[in-house]
């Protein structure tokens, strides 16, 4: 039978036929477009992924060049951690964050404004000078790369969420959604085909009982108008003196006339 399997409790009529074949085409057009931000978000996904590994790697060197440039001023110079925390006085460098919309999905994104000049600029006079300066540029690579790497990594846990969520509707839709909207159709034209046939063979059963009616009172009619011009129209002997009595009865003399030459002989004749 059509329509078996999961369906909906609801009553079958054409105007439930129209609202689920409604239905089924929303969810289906859901799905292809949650199809579409899937594989776009996907696309996306990797190409995240692919950077994030760069950065990492990227990252692992440049904290590696700094460790080094650190001690080596270490060496040159000493500990010049105090003199850099007593001539800071502002950030060399901010952060600014904006957003990115990759189908829908809201990503952020961070940059690096770093400001001119510097603070610290007598810092290593003395000794070292040469040290501090490069080891200054390469932490503020790792800075910049280590904002780069947060932006790619927030934007991918972001990203992975949301394809999840999207997978799990998809799959919703596709294998429970259209299903079932499905199978209520088929159950819903089905029943109304057997109800169109059920009102067909009541009509034509009708009709017959009808037609078998107007045929029975029609023979009923016939034999009572042939009760009743029978006794009318009989074929009875006619009473004396009625004409029909008249028109048979022949005269006396042709009565005699007849039977004697019936009795008569004739002579014989020769030619």
């Amino acid at each position: 039978m059509s329509g078996t399997g999961p369906r909906e409790s609801i009553f079958p009529t054409r105007m439930a036929l129209t609202n689920t074949k409604t239905r089924l085409k929303g969810a289906q057009t859901g799905h292809s477009l949650l199809a579409k931000k899937r594989d776009a978000l996907t696309t996306r996904f990797r190409t995240i992924l692919r950077k994030v590994d760069e950065a990492k790697r990227k990252m692992g060197r440049v904290m590696q060049l700094a460790s080094f440039s650190l001690a080596e001023v270490t060496y040159a110079t000493g500990d010049i951690a105090y003199l850099v925390q007593e001539q800071a006085k502002s950030a060399s460098f901010k952060v600014r964050a904006k957003q990115e919309n990759v189908s829908g999905v809201v990503l952020p994104a961070f940059e690096v404004d770093r400001a001119p000049g510097t603070d610290f600029n007598l810092t290593g006079l003395g000794r070292g000078g040469q040290q501090v300066l490069r080891s200054k540029e390469v932490y503020a690579k790792a800075v910049e790369t280590l904002v780069e790497l947060a932006s790619l990594q927030t934007a991918f846990m972001i990203l992975d969420e949301v394809i999840r969520a999207t997978n799990r509707r998809v799959n919703a839709i596709e294998h429970v959604v259209i299903p079932r909207l499905d199978n209520t159709v088929k159950y819903i034209v089905s029943e109304l085909d057997e109800m169109d046939r059920e009102e067909f063979f009541r009509c034509v059963k009708k009709v017959q009982g009808k037609k078998k009616r107007d045929a029975n009172a029609t023979e009923a009619k016939r034999k009572a108008e042939l009760v009743v011009e029978g006794p009318e129209s009989g074929s009875g002997p006619a009473a004396p003196g009625s004409p029909e009595a008249q028109a048979f009865e022949l005269p006396a003399e042709d009565e005699n006339a007849a039977v004697d030459l019936l009795s008569s002989k004739d002579g014989d004749v020769i030619f």
